[in-house]
């Protein structure tokens, strides 16, 4: 099962709401209730990019829910490493989105958010990957729709982004480490995330076994979908 997230695909969230309703707890708590309601848990949750750290959130607010992660980065431990020049040049995207210029730039505009989405698909994707037009034409026409993407820009708004969690995050003491069994799929080809940042990762998972991606850029489900689907069937036996 894959839900939309709150503000993504075709869940946009109501008009005029506040960005910390698209923040990473209150989307868990949405997932969770859904686990519930169609009485589903425990489950095996498994995200990337912002899926990854709704899924961990998941996790930490309901064990009892969550059996096992299998995540891509966004992974704690990176610390003011994300301050770096060369990781600053990736994340400029984070304090644009946090500016009222990106939603007049490109709220309600099709063809300019499929320009916008298609820098980094094409970007961020390892050296043997590339979307195909048809599935840019059709995100460009979910998130073209107007407030559609405001919405999903709020998860920055609402401090989400790698960024500010990164300079906030601190090692918890080892009792309360994330206890959850956790498969960790690190890219080879990641701009945003490089495998050297997987090295503290122990620090904030009592559980966590680390496989590498390679060849894979960030977008590790669609670039590697076999490495992720493996991963889960071993979560759920």
């Amino acid at each position: 099962m894959v839900p939309d997230l709150r503000g993504f695909g075709d869940s946009t969230g109501p008009a005029g709401a506040d960005p910390a309703d698209f923040a990473a707890d209150a989307q868990a708590r949405s997932v969770l209730a859904l686990v519930e309601e169609l009485a589903l848990g425990p489950v095996v949750l498994a995200g990337y990019d912002i899926g990854s750290r709704i899924a961990q959130a998941a996790a930490r607010a309901r064990p009892d829910l969550v059996r096992a992660l299998v995540v891509a980065p966004p992974l704690p431990g990176v610390g003011d490493r994300v301050l770096t020049p060369d990781a600053q040049r990736e994340f400029w995207y984070q304090p644009f989105h946090a500016l009222d210029l990106a939603e007049q730039l490109l709220d309600g505009s099709p063809g300019v958010v499929r320009t916008y989405l298609a820098h980094f698909w094409s970007h961020w994707s390892g050296p043997d990957y590339e979307p195909e037009p048809a599935e840019l034409d059709r995100l460009a026409a979910a998130y073209g729709r107007p407030g559609a993407f405001v919405a999903s820009i709020n998860w920055y708004r609402a401090g989400s982004g790698a960024v500010a969690r990164s300079l906030a995050e601190q090692p918890p003491a080892p009792a309360d480490r994330l206890a959850v069994p956790t498969t960790v799929l690190w890219p080879e080809h990641d701009p945003l995330f490089p495998r050297t940042w997987s090295d503290r990762l122990e620090q904030f998972f009592s559980a966590v076994e680390l496989r590498p991606l390679d060849g894979v850029g960030h977008f590790g489900p669609l670039e590697a979908p076999d490495a992720f689907a493996t991963a889960i069937r071993e979560r759920l036996a």
